[in-house]
């Protein structure tokens, strides 16, 4: 089914909202994508040195208790333990949030602020359905890049001997998408409440900040610990996450995101969005 107002002579990826999307990410996805599979390569070749270094148990008892709880350093005696104190607990969380947050503030804001989502929006399509198809677009490509990352863990676990099973990379893996699919949909909502795109990479941006440090103060304060089940980061992150299994938590995180899309849907049709002038 052609998008309503193109030709119908139009290849077929940009007769819809959410190809047309995936389309104009491809490229980025790519180079994303090259990037996670390299990081994770590195990470995983330095790891034969880590695991034959001498005394590495007692290196790791001396370290303060609040790297121990925060980074479980102990664990890193392992492979599973390793790859997550290295990447799994900080540096790919922050890859696939600004990712995220970045690519859901072009889908709304990005396009308003160039001038090109008011002729999307002149068509008989519905806001709520080119809501939709953003949003759509938005988790796929994360998805995407969750399944490099699952692939490229695999891989180099099969081929390094790092003992990270299947369900291990899957519950890692899986963590990152849900974490960035939320904060990402959270920048598409701002984007489609404020149509500027500094605040809809603002807004997730500082909700991320602050999921992290409610994580970071829950593991360290102990009466902050109640609080702590509230954020994003916590529930993504605490049970590993790689080789964590697939914790209920996955469903708070899988609920928010329902949650911010469903509640994004009706914002464009309270604006008046014009062209620039």
């Amino acid at each position: 089914m052609p998008l309503p107002g193109t030709d119908p002579g139009t290849p077929f990826l940009l007769r819809s909202v959410y190809l047309k999307s995936l389309r104009d990410v491809r490229h980025g996805l790519v180079g994303w994508s090259i990037g996670i599979a390299l990081l994770v390569i590195t990470e995983s070749l330095i790891w034969p040195s880590f695991r034959d270094m001498p005394d590495i148990e007692k290196l790791f008892s001396q370290y303060p208790d609040y790297m121990q709880r925060l980074f479980d350093v102990s664990a890193m005696t392992s492979g599973i333990g390793f790859i997550n104190s290295e990447l799994f607990t900080l540096m790919l969380p922050v890859l696939f949030l600004v990712h995220a947050i970045g690519r859901g503030a072009r889908l709304v804001a990005g396009e308003e602020e160039d001038g090109t989502l008011d002729v999307l929006l002149v068509t008989p399509l519905s806001t709520t359905r080119i809501l939709l198809e953003k949003a759509a677009a938005l988790v796929t490509g994360v998805f995407a890049l969750g399944l490099v990352l699952y692939v490229v863990t695999m891989t180099c676990s099969l081929s390094i001997g790092m003992g990270i099973g299947p369900l291990d990379a899957l519950s890692g893996c899986l963590s990152m998408v849900l974490l960035g699919s939320e904060f990402g949909l959270i920048a598409l909502a701002a984007g489609a409440a404020t149509g500027r795109k500094s605040l809809a990479v603002a807004v997730p941006a500082a909700l991320a900040v602050a999921a992290y440090v409610l994580y970071v103060a829950g593991l360290l304060v102990t009466s902050v610990d109640p609080w702590q089940h509230l954020s994003p980061m916590e529930q993504a992150l605490a049970s590993g996450p790689l080789g964590g299994g697939l914790p209920l938590d996955f469903l708070w995180l899988a609920l928010g995101c329902a949650v911010v899309t469903v509640a994004t849907l009706p914002m464009l049709d309270r604006r008046d969005i014009a062209a620039p002038g």
